[in-house]
């Protein structure tokens, strides 16, 4: 198992928590060092927060944890591809790899919808990975809507 499995695992872990309090079971979490720094799951339901996506809230809980918003340093592993939000929220804040699980085709921002790296101007580009633990990770927001759809 590589490291980027071994934190997908995590990630994962942090979906499901999503998933128990019934919001879309997206997890993200964020390492610096081979350690984890914090992690987020989608909170939109539960606090009524547009923003409340699982990149956003493990990237404000790093930073605080950190004592910096430049994050530069760490890798933000997230189960499904981040949408353009969360992507502008992670070139701000200098992550310098992104790993993610499955692709979204309706609103993944690092290829699969739009590609927001092939920007003229931006000032940060972070490396991204895809498709660690694909399956796992798609599975997990498939079945979540599936039963959503009974």
């Amino acid at each position: 198992m590589t490291n980027d499995e071994k934190f997908m695992n995590e990630a994962i872990k942090v979906a499901n928590l999503a998933l128990n309090e019934d919001e879309v079971p997206i997890g993200c979490i964020i390492v610096k060092d081979g350690k984890i720094v914090a992690g987020g799951c989608n909170q939109r339901e539960q606090d009524n927060d547009p923003t409340g996506h699982a990149e956003i809230v493990a990237l404000r809980r790093a930073a605080k944890i950190l004592g910096d918003w430049q994050l530069v340093d760490c890798t933000l592993y997230v189960t499904i591809e981040p949408c353009i939000m969360c992507a502008g929220a992670i070139i701000q804040s200098r992550i310098k790899r992104v790993v993610y699980g499955a692709p979204d085709i309706k609103g993944g921002a690092f290829g699969s919808s739009i590609n927001i790296l092939e920007a003229a101007n931006i000032n940060h580009r972070p490396e991204v990975v895809k498709g660690v633990l694909e399956k796992e990770c798609a599975a997990i927001i498939k079945n979540y809507f599936k039963s959503k759809r009974k």
